[in-house]
């Protein structure tokens, strides 16, 4: 019945395909030998989530329990949406096309805080009562999350059953496990939540009961029934070894990354004062070369991508990237698949380097550079100078390049207006240093494109207590930026204020925020991420409504002392090492990278093991 009512309208809608099912390498199994269902929810539209990796290795992981079932759910475009409203058409997998409600667990990965309405869109969507308090006490539909958001779950606390905090590949079947269990016994949601709660590195939010002050910050968290304190992330110890996809389900239409994706190494080892990533992911880990061109090898085989990217936070920290691109490029060049090499570091660029790339790519090369002037780069730990940003790009005009973009931020701690010159300065330089090369690409204009983000100070990183700077004064900074490009050849972009203000609201913000999440999705904001939906007006009015001041959590600088939304979960990165870190970062003095130097994060002592051998 169900398919025939979405078979009916799919003509009305763009990219119907999206909404269908059906793709090669979908597992489909017979619904009546399963035990445990789980719906993957991405709360995006297929084109994005059908690019995620965390999804294709889970996907794949639980379906190979044969008493397990796991399938994909996307958020429907505007389009289809009304159609599913119009229609009563309940929110459904492609697998199988059955409405997610009726399924043991659905899970949403939490990948960036701007598709927070967007769960509680497609809870609506699939009749399953928004608030987690609402759900009774059976034992079905139980809503989980995680991903790198979870580090802060509290705005969403209302609306899920639990979370997963870190590693995914080991934790997430011991749920499965456990809940399949239970529910043999006759169990009810509470009694599952209770045992729950009791595995490492998941977080069941009704167990904890927060206070306040009077000034608005967290006096306390209570934990109920037993739930530990502090709620510790998972880690999977052995990355070499760690489950991986032989296959990935081939979309029928276009997504944003169609093609194979390999994992090459998890954590970072540089320290980057503003990254989030670069602290939640650690420790550091590397897959053996020969495991990497193994995996590349049975995906592009299984899957026929010509095209294959390397994943990581940093490809050529890899401590073996010459013989592993070395391997792969005998693999890929003699298949002509194009190999994908992403998250390369400025400082450690050479001509070997670019001569595997050319080989590889032809397109234009892209560094973060971050900040505009060695003080600043120093601020946040980049441990980059202007020396290796000039070397690397004449390394790369002298090969043949003569387009480069640079990422770089601006409302960074302690920057100044001579800090946002710099920037235009810096790609100046740039610009006439590719004319000053005798063997530059002959025939061609030199293009230096600079991508500027607002800043956000995230948890997990020892900016987690800096306010952000206002919208006027970021405003004020992209104007001056602007003014200060004095050519064609250098192209500049940024960003909305508005959304980087929303996003840091709520990375930062603790579960009183749940209440305007909610207000500002029954005013209709969905999509938030994308600039045609986003309603920055009326998630204003929803703070003002629910009595909240936006500026409590974007623009007032975190105690030290203060209880943090997320310090009773635990990442492995101890608190004392932010706030040394915060204290020197205000010095500009360097903290090295963990190869040259161990930081004492607190990840190797806590974790009884070594980043590096």
């Amino acid at each position: 019945m169900l398919k025939e009512k979405i078979e009916k309208h799919l003509l009305e809608v763009q990219k119907p395909s999206r909404y269908i099912g059906g793709e090669t390498g979908s597992i489909v199994k017979d619904a009546s030998k399963v035990d445990v269902r789980f719906a993957f929810c991405f709360p995006d539209t297929y084109d994005i989530g059908m690019s995620h990796l965390g999804m294709k290795i889970l996907y794949s992981l639980i379906n190979e329990r044969e008493n397990y079932w796991c399938e994909r759910c996307f958020a429907p475009s505007e389009d289809f949406e009304a159609v599913m409203r119009e229609n009563d058409i309940p929110l459904y997998a492609l697998e199988s096309l059955d409405p997610i409600k009726d399924f043991d667990f659905i899970g949403f990965t939490m990948q960036y805080e701007l598709s927070y309405t967007n769960v509680l869109n497609m809870l609506d969507l699939a009749g399953i009562p928004v608030f987690s308090a609402e759900r009774g006490d059976e034992l079905t539909g139980i809503v989980v999350a995680g991903g790198p958001c979870v580090c802060n779950p509290e705005p969403l606390a209302d609306f899920f059953d639990l979370f997963i905090l870190g590693e995914g590949e080991e934790v997430n079947l011991e749920l499965m496990d456990l809940y399949y269990e239970v529910k043999k016994q006759g169990a009810s949601r509470k009694e599952f939540l209770l045992k729950a709660s009791q595995i490492e590195g998941i977080y069941v939010p009704s167990l904890y009961e927060f206070s306040y002050n009077e000034n608005g910050t967290i006096a306390g968290v209570t934990p109920l029934n037993g739930a530990p304190p502090v709620v510790r992330k998972r880690i999977i110890k052995d990355f070499d070894k760690v489950y991986y996809p032989d296959n990935f389900v081939l979309p029928f239409t276009e997504i944003v990354h169609d093609r194979a994706s390999v994992e090459v190494l998890r954590g970072c080892i540089r320290g980057c004062r503003f990254c989030q990533a670069g602290f939640i992911y650690r420790p550091f880990r590397e897959k053996n070369p020969d495991t990497i061109c193994r995996e590349t090898k049975t995906l592009c085989e299984n899957t026929g991508y010509d095209e294959v990217s390397l994943v990581s936070l940093s490809t050529s920290d890899h401590k073996q990237i010459d013989e592993m691109l070395s391997k792969l490029i005998d693999y890929t060049a003699a298949e002509r698949i194009n190999l994908s090499l992403p998250s390369l570091r400025v400082d450690n660029f050479s001509e070997s380097l670019l001569e595997k790339i050319k080989k590889v790519r032809k397109s234009g090369l892209t560094f973060a550079a971050e900040g505009g002037t060695q003080r600043l780069r120093d601020v946040i730990n980049k441990n980059v100078s202007e020396e290796e940003i000039m070397n690397t790009c004449r390394i790369a005009f002298a090969g043949g390049y003569s387009a480069v973009k640079l990422y770089f931020m601006m409302g960074l701690p302690t920057e100044t207006d001579d800090d946002i010159r710099g920037i235009a300065d810096l790609a100046q330089r740039i610009v006439d240093l590719f004319y000053s090369i005798g063997n530059r690409p002959k025939g061609k204009g030199v293009q230096v494109s600079i991508s500027v983000a607002t800043f956000v100070p995230k948890p997990f990183t020892p900016f987690q207590f800096e306010p952000q700077d206002t919208r006027e004064m970021i405003e004020h900074k992209q104007k001056l930026l602007m003014d200060s490009v004095k050519t064609k050849k250098i192209k500049v972009s940024y960003h909305d204020p508005n959304v980087s203000m929303l996003e840091v609201i709520l990375a930062k913000g603790d579960r009183r925020l749940c209440k305007a999440v909610y207000a500002a999705w029954k005013k209709g904001c969905k999509f938030d991420s994308w600039d045609e939906y986003f309603q920055f007006d009326k998630w204003m009015e929803a703070f003002e409504e629910c009595g909240i001041d936006p500026a409590f959590y974007a623009n007032r600088r975190f105690e030290y002392d203060e209880i943090l939304p997320w310090d009773h979960l635990d990442y492995y990165i101890s608190k004392e090492f932010f706030i040394r870190e915060n204290k020197t970062a205000h010095k500009a003095i360097t903290t090295p990278n963990c190869r040259l130097k161990c930081s004492g994060c607190g990840i190797t002592a806590r974790t009884g093991g070594r980043c590096f051998e």
